[in-house]
């Protein structure tokens, strides 16, 4: 009868663990996708923006000119960059709703 007893109490405090478990891994995924969906958008900012100023500065050391691709590239990689980013944000809406 003790065996009985230390069993189901074992099979109790299984359940209740994976009860928390479950609650647990319901709630973290869903915070750490939201970190990693503003990461993600912050990166292709970044990246159209660094695509645009290297390109820009290597232009400018070939031609020999002034500034003028660093300046012009720069700001189409901005651009770049939030485009991409707002088409990230629209895909990210269109899966959550």
């Amino acid at each position: 009868m003790n065996k009985f007893s230390k069993k189901a109490n074992l099979e109790k405090l299984d359940k209740k663990i994976e009860g928390f478990k479950s609650k647990k891994e319901k709630d973290k995924p869903k915070r750490l996708k939201v970190q990693n969906d503003g990461w993600r958008m912050v990166v292709e900012l970044v990246t159209g923006m660094l695509l645009g100023l290297s390109l820009g500065i290597a232009l400018d050391y070939i031609v020999g000119s002034e500034p003028i691709f660093l300046i012009v590239f720069s700001l189409l990689g901005f651009m770049a960059g939030v485009k991409t980013m707002m088409a990230t944000a629209k895909k990210m809406n269109e899966t959550n709703n």
